[in-house]
């Protein structure tokens, strides 16, 4: 298909500097979100505070979608869009029980990992290969992405290894998928992906007759993961629409070190050897990325 984003250039605050930043911002907000929904998920059933988020997020991009006043999503763009829904809430689910049943020192990596290579792959088949600077960010990206996401897991005699997979499949083609909306639609094709996911979540409530109800006291909790969520799929689409598809994907993978900050900063979890390697890559690769975008 014809590639319809604005290629790179090297004005300061140009394309280049744009999908740099929103794909670091995205990072933040993903990071931040599951953070917060890791949280709360201890305290309360993960399927009612996945329902909360999709549903604070279907109505905050309702109103922005009024605001900006964009145009009704074409067929294609609902089709993408409800794929997006669906896949994602899939590898979601993929990854929590995952966790739950395996052990997470393979679950989380696998996923980051998988999620973030297919997204690249399907970037580079799109646009060719990025500048060479670029190419070796997105590599130090990848080893970050798997270094930081490394967590001791004795749980589970089974690896979880498959769930992972699914998890990582599923993420990954979310990300794709989202690269392929039109340049103009964020909050409209944002509005379907989360009733899409909202679906699905129902319907394994109702299939599975599993307990969604959640404390009050962890509404806000909730509401606010539904906040960072909303902000971070907003800012990878325009990410996506802004430049190079493999850019914008490692740079939001790039999520699991603001994880890692805030369990530190708030949990008084310890850094491991892995999580400062891997932050350290991580920061060479935003370096790098950056300079070669903007170049």
């Amino acid at each position: 298909m014809p590639n319809h984003r604005v290629s790179p250039t090297a004005e300061p605050f140009g394309p280049g500097s744009a999908v740099v930043v929103l794909g670091l911002a995205s990072a933040i907000a993903w990071g931040a979100g599951d953070f917060g929904g890791g949280w709360a998920s201890r305290r309360a059933p993960v399927l009612g505070v996945s329902l909360v988020v999709q549903v604070v997020g279907m109505l905050v991009y309702v109103a922005l979608a009024i605001v900006a006043r964009e145009p009704i999503p074409t067929v294609a763009t609902i089709a993408i869009s409800v794929a997006a829904g669906v896949v994602v809430t899939i590898g979601i689910v993929g990854l929590y029980h995952g966790l739950a049943v395996g052990r997470m020192g393979v679950v989380a990596p696998v996923t980051g990992l998988i999620a973030a290579v297919m997204p690249v792959v399907a970037g580079i088949l799109r646009d060719g290969l990025p500048a060479a600077v670029v190419l070796v960010g997105i590599v130090l990206a990848l080893v970050a992405v798997v270094l930081v996401s490394r967590v001791p897991g004795t749980s589970g005699s089974r690896s979880g290894i498959e769930l992972a997979i699914v998890a990582g499949v599923g993420i990954g083609a979310f990300n794709i998928l989202a690269g392929e909306l039109p340049d103009g639609q964020v909050f409209g094709p944002l509005i379907i992906i989360k009733i899409a996911a909202a679906t699905v979540i129902v319907a394994v409530l109702l299939v599975g007759r599993r307990s969604w109800r959640m404390p009050r006291r962890l509404a806000a909790i909730a509401v606010a993961v539904g906040l960072f969520d909303m902000v971070g799929n907003a800012c990878y689409v325009l990410a996506t629409q802004a430049g190079r598809l493999d850019v914008a994907a490692t740079l939001s993978s790039l999520y699991p070190v603001t994880t890692i900050l805030l369990a530190v900063a708030f949990l008084g979890e310890r850094v491991t050897r892995s999580h400062a390697v891997g932050i350290a890559a991580a920061v060479a690769a935003i370096v790098l990325i950056s300079a070669g975008s903007a170049g």
